[in-house]
């Protein structure tokens, strides 16, 4: 087995499962543009690594729940709402007198300020004049980057039901497409390898599978025990293997090494 050196630089990171059950039960997914890279070309969830603004003072004054969680979980969900904003156009949140933020929530041009460190992601939500939602995400799962790849990231995966008045664009920087799909459509195309699924990514697909509605997503997330997954390099039948922690919820998993290289 292989196990987490003392010195490893893990970077934070943070994605988000967007549900909603509107035609039927979906998640929002976005394609990597494939000149980045980290799983370029790959269907995955909106996310990627915290940011330095992700956890200012200042934020207390424009979330609704910055009471109810501490520092470092404030600072994931902000960067989730961040990266979903960024790559998909949502803001996971309400404007300050409690009515919907409705359509297009901000121009592509300020997204992609925000995503080269032009514009905070602060000042554009004070601008707007809307409150992020902190409790609009649920932890749905914890992933950290075994050590295959020089870069290693511990990912937070949170899941959140999608905004009915909002429009989800992709960025075209990136990210090249964004798409509601059935989990059990990505699962048939990942199979069939008509598309791109990195194996974080089609395990909590799987998971997520299992589920009938955003909301049977969410009860099933919270009930659960959080089990932080970090696959282990193992020989079985002379291969070598990934495995998961057996009460991760994901099963008996003996993922070939090299579908996942």
């Amino acid at each position: 087995m292989t196990d987490i050196a003392p010195d490893s630089a893990i970077k934070p990171a943070a994605t988000i499962l967007i549900l909603r059950d509107d035609p039927t039960f979906e998640v929002l997914m976005v394609k990597r543009h494939h000149q980045i890279d980290f799983a370029s070309g790959a269907l995955v969830f909106p996310g990627g690594k915290t940011h330095a603004g992700d956890d200012v003072a200042e934020w207390a004054d424009h979330l609704l729940g910055w009471d109810d969680f501490d520092a470092v979980q404030r600072g994931l969900r902000i960067a989730a709402i961040r990266e979903v904003f960024e790559e998909a156009g949502l803001v996971l949140g309400r404007r300050k007198d409690g009515s919907p933020i409705g359509g297009e929530a901000a121009p592509l041009d300020v997204r992609l300020a925000v995503d080269k460190g032009e514009v905070a992601f602060l000042d554009v939500v004070r601008d707007l004049g809307v409150q992020l939602d902190l409790h609009a995400l649920t932890v749905f799962a914890r992933w950290i980057t075994p050590p295959l790849t020089p870069k290693r990231f511990d990912t937070w995966f949170y899941a959140a039901k999608a905004p009915e008045d909002q429009l989800a664009a992709c960025d075209g920087r990136e990210t090249v497409d964004a798409e509601w799909i059935a989990p059990s459509e990505v699962l048939r195309l990942a199979s069939a390898g008509e598309r791109k699924v990195i194996f974080p990514t089609r395990m909590n697909v799987q998971l997520l599978a299992e589920a009938a509605s955003a909301g049977d997503c969410i009860s099933r997330a919270q009930a659960r025990e959080l089990v932080t997954v970090l696959p282990q390099i193992t020989e079985r039948d002379g291969r070598r293997v990934l495995v998961l922690p057996p009460h991760a919820g994901y099963g008996d998993v003996a993922e070939p090494l090299e579908n996942v290289m």
